[in-house]
């Protein structure tokens, strides 16, 4: 026989049931070491299990005028909210068809009337411990998927702020970049076209992606990166090879940490965020939506912030003139769905230059 569990805080048990009798006898045999609370229909039963305070087990009745057990079972187990809840029937039905129903719906149990007390208790004490312990594993699944993320957001700023070092004349150019990605990626998500791709997900991972776009720049000799003027041929053909790089050191990190799909988002930003619609980009020379969705996204932002900024060869443009050049690259440089979004978020793109001004 399985002990009492009697934890610091006590369980709540919901006991659900039309006959006042049988409300009183659960609730005798159970309120030594639970917290008890009463219902007498399905309808009343939701509203407790849906409110502030709500039952760790429910032993439900089936037979109950207006909304049955079985009903209110399955609502409970349709609902993230309450279908961690385990439910256990109690009926005076000895049926093995409506006992396989009940189950069916995600019930954990059937206790039989006339009620046994010690077998109620030794149910509904397996039970709670149960789901005590799975509760448990969840708060530790929980915790560890949160270590990683802020792991991984770690990484991604150390690698970033390399990049920065390098060139520090881009100043918040990583934070800009990266609120117009999100933001032109969060329109496109809502149309129909865009919305299978650009999951809650996808756009999470594009957003922290986004700032190792010019990770490569770390390879980049200080001779080409800090050149004041423009480079000349060769030495553009020098700085061209930070996609190459950037995808390189990624890549050797996904091979040491695995296959990981924030990973290959972030080598598809890095190698191909300076390919073009037109096929006439680099370094592979692709075109049109053989580009990945993330890199042709984070190729308009950093176009944008570029002619926006000031460096030491050239003033920044005003937002008018680059949109100006942006408009004129549809088609060409930039995707002309995206383009199409860029024209409707125009005054948000201004906020988010103001907002994060060097």
């Amino acid at each position: 026989m399985n002990a009492a569990v009697v934890p610091t805080q006590r369980s709540r048990v919901l006991i659900v049931d039309d006959a006042a009798e049988n409300l009183r006898i659960l609730g005798e045999t159970l309120r030594d070491n639970y917290t008890i609370m009463f219902a007498k229909n399905g309808r009343d039963a939701l509203r407790l299990v849906e409110g502030d305070t709500p039952p760790d087990i429910v032993l439900m009745d089936v037979v109950m005028p207006g909304m049955n057990g079985y009903e209110a079972c399955r609502r409970l187990k349709q609902s993230p909210k309450t279908s961690a809840i385990p439910v256990i029937f109690v009926t005076a039905q000895d049926d093995g068809v409506d006992e396989a129903t009940g189950l069916s719906l995600g019930a954990q149990d059937y206790i039989k009337k006339p009620f046994i007390a010690s077998l109620v208790r030794n149910r509904v004490d397996s039970a709670v411990e149960l789901k005590r312990h799975r509760d448990h594993l969840n708060e530790l699944v929980k915790e560890r998927t949160r270590q990683l993320a802020l792991t991984q957001e770690a990484t991604i700023h150390s690698m970033a702020n390399l990049a920065e070092w390098r060139d520090p004349e881009t100043g918040a150019h990583i934070k800009r970049t990266q609120s117009y990605v999100r933001s032109l990626a969060q329109h496109l998500s809502r149309l129909p076209r865009y919305a299978p791709e650009l999951t809650p997900e996808f756009l999470d991972m594009l957003y922290l992606s986004a700032p190792l776009h010019d990770v490569g720049k770390v390879a980049i000799p200080d001779a080409v990166l800090h050149k004041p003027g423009r480079l000349t041929e060769e030495e553009f053909e020098v700085m061209k090879t930070h996609t190459t790089r950037g995808r390189d050191v990624l890549a050797s990190t996904e091979e040491f940490l695995g296959q990981n799909s924030f990973l290959n988002m972030s080598q598809d930003i890095a190698y191909c965020h300076h390919e073009r619609w037109d096929g006439k980009g680099y370094p592979r020379g692709i075109g049109k939506e053989e580009i990945p969705l993330s890199a042709r996204l984070m190729s308009l932002a950093d176009v944008y912030d570029a002619l926006r900024s000031k460096r030491v060869y050239k003033p920044g443009m005003s937002h008018e003139e680059t949109a100006g050049i942006i408009f004129e690259g549809k088609g060409t440089q930039f995707d002309p769905a995206l383009i199409d979004a860029f024209d409707e978020l125009q005054p948000e793109f201004q906020n988010i230059a103001a907002r994060y001004a060097e």
